[in-house]
């Protein structure tokens, strides 16, 4: 095979979910884990650039890395390298300062996609908590979900999810082009259209991570659930119309 053309991004569902919030609410926090590498450092000063306050802990492992091919049809295929690196809500750094974690209590809405239990209690202070199932080392003890979003058709997240089911008030499976469906603890469930996009499709690449970004920004705003679903899927759509998770995402304010 022959690539037409490739970039380099840090990218991840934690960092494109707080870009397309920074675009959204003018800032994000991004509390994460990085090694102490140059692509460490290049990933810090390019999301600053998007309008995000990274705070990260650092390992001695070498910060992840992925691959990602984009096909004729507009779909990815991601293949990872290396551990995934992960905040711990209790950890002492070596150097520098603690991770705000009490920050967090002053928030709307935190998205949490990947930390353990402690960083999750700590999440948890936020006036709204969205995850996704990746995050599983964190979830099933318990800890109140207000929702839990994941594309329908990842046998990774619907596996990942299927215990933690409970511990959500509101669950949202993403379908693509099909829009998706919700599910919520009293019972009621619905479905919701997609949007369609502003231009032609180019990368679903963070699609689905900007669809997360602008669920957690409606649920953080106290907009009624339809509207929080429009929102997102407005979100997802304008990010496929752009190269890579960046060149093209929904940017607010939004009422």
């Amino acid at each position: 095979m022959h690539a037409r053309g490739s970039h380099e991004e840090p990218t991840g569902g934690g960092a494109v979910v707080a870009v397309q919030l920074a675009r959204l609410a003018g800032e994000s926090l991004f509390i994460t884990a990085l090694g102490e590498d140059e692509p460490a450092r290049r990933s810090i000063a390019r999301l600053n650039e998007l309008g995000v306050r990274v705070a990260h802990a650092t390992r001695e492992e070498p910060t992840r890395r992925a691959v990602t091919l984009v096909d004729d049809h507009r779909e990815r295929t991601i293949t990872t390298f290396g551990a995934r690196l992960e905040p711990h809500g209790a950890e002492r750094p070596k150097r520098g300062r603690r991770l705000p974690w009490d920050e967090l209590g002053e928030m709307d809405a935190v998205y949490f996609t990947a930390g353990d239990l402690d960083a999750l209690r700590a999440a948890r202070a936020a006036r709204v908590l969205v995850a996704n199932p990746r995050a599983r080392h964190a979830l099933g003890h318990g800890v109140r979900l207000d929702a839990l979003v994941l594309s329908a058709s990842d046998a990774i997240e619907r596996r990942a999810a299927e215990p933690v089911e409970d511990e959500a008030e509101l669950l949202v499976f993403t379908e693509g082009a099909r829009g998706g469906s919700y599910r919520m603890r009293s019972g009621e469930s619905g479905r919701f259209p997609a949007v369609p996009p502003p231009g032609e499709p180019v990368d679903s690449y963070g699609c689905g991570d900007s669809f997360a970004a602008g669920l957690t920004y409606g649920l953080g705003a106290g907009m009624a659930l339809a509207d929080a679903l429009e929102l997102a899927a407005r979100c997802g759509a304008v990010c496929l119309t752009g190269h890579g998770p960046y060149e093209r995402q929904l940017t607010g304010p939004i009422g």
